[in-house]
């Protein structure tokens, strides 16, 4: 089993500052729809952590943009490595509890794990063995993955793939950044080729 990063306060500021700079990037290519100028329109968001990601719950604003133009005012939301679309629960916590999942034996472990119900977490290793396959980031990226992916394994060989170095926290922190950074087009249906405009270094 891969083993788990650690999830502090200064991994959550990059991902803030990750998110913030894909915002600022969005906002600087201006309105896709018209090329009017986009201006700060965040909307509120109630996230969860479970035991995972305790500290992410602080996470209360989903950064997002609005044309300033009259007769357009199209939102715009950038891609984010915090949120993973519309899901209740951060994006970490969903690689985390997969990645626990396939250690632990028991939904009650699961649960004692993670502080997710195991029912959520059945759904989201379901996603990731069939829906995954399909979407279109992955369709893009996946010849960038040699040997392919394991897909029975995911997340774990996804996050795997990631960690360059394979040893020590540091090397793992950033594997798991770099695995938002790679899912991010997918948390924004209004801003296309989403992946140019995160930058994890």
């Amino acid at each position: 089993m891969l083993p788990v990063c650690a999830v502090g306060d200064k991994f959550l500021q990059w991902l803030v500052e990750i998110d913030e700079a894909a915002c600022a990037e969005v906002a600087a290519a201006r309105c896709p729809l018209c090329g009017g100028p986009l201006h700060r329109s965040d909307y509120p968001r109630k996230p969860r952590g479970g035991l995972l990601v305790v500290g992410g719950e602080v996470f209360t604003r989903r950064l997002s943009l609005c044309c300033g133009w009259d007769g357009c005012r199209r939102r715009a939301t950038p891609p984010s490595v915090r949120f993973l679309g519309r899901r209740v629960y951060l994006g970490v916590a969903v690689i985390l509890a997969g990645v626990a999942a396939h250690a632990l034996v028991t939904a009650r472990q699961v649960r004692q794990a993670t502080g997710i119900p195991p029912r959520t977490v059945r759904r989201w290793q379901q996603w990731w063995h069939t829906d995954f396959e399909q979407a279109p980031v992955y369709l893009a990226e996946r010849g960038r993955f040699v040997p392919p992916l394991v897909i029975a394994a995911l997340p774990e060989s996804l996050v795997e793939r990631f960690d360059r170095e394979g040893t020590g926290a540091q090397d793992r922190t950033r594997a798991m950044v770099h695995t938002l950074g790679f899912l991010a087009p997918l948390t924004t249906a209004s801003v296309s080729e989403g992946s140019r405009f995160v930058r994890v270094r």
